[in-house]
């Protein structure tokens, strides 16, 4: 399966790259685990594009709390949380020597292999 992802200026929310991430897969994900995406406008989109949104309410949005699975939103949250830690032990990575956003993808991309072939995730 192919790697994607996008690269975003710091400053800036997830949220604003996730219709352009997800629109742009020629596979659609079943479903989406990150509070970070708990909005109601995306909430639509995903429901428009028939993929779940397995997305707890967060406390700083507000808002009514709506139904999801616990279990597996902290299972697939751990395994997000795993690659996070996995990529920051490259430096390269973590601080960002690259000033194309090309090479910066293709050190990520190299160090998704690495762990790949390490871990076998």
């Amino acid at each position: 399966m192919p790697l994607n992802f996008t690269i975003g200026p710091g400053n800036e929310h997830d949220s604003r790259r996730l219709i352009g991430l997800v629109g742009g897969l020629e596979r659609r994900p079943k479903e989406l685990y990150d509070s970070a995406y708990d909005i109601e406008s995306i909430r639509e989109w995903l429901r428009s594009m028939n993929v779940d949104a397995n997305i707890p309410v967060n406390p700083r949005n507000g808002g009514k709390p709506k139904p999801y699975k616990v279990k597996l939103y902290k299972r697939m949250r751990s395994a997000v949380e795993r690659l996070y830690g996995w990529l920051k032990s490259f430096r390269r990575i973590i601080i960002r020597y690259e000033r194309l956003a090309e090479t910066y993808k293709a050190f990520i991309t190299i160090a998704c292999i690495i762990i790949h072939l390490r871990y076998g995730v």
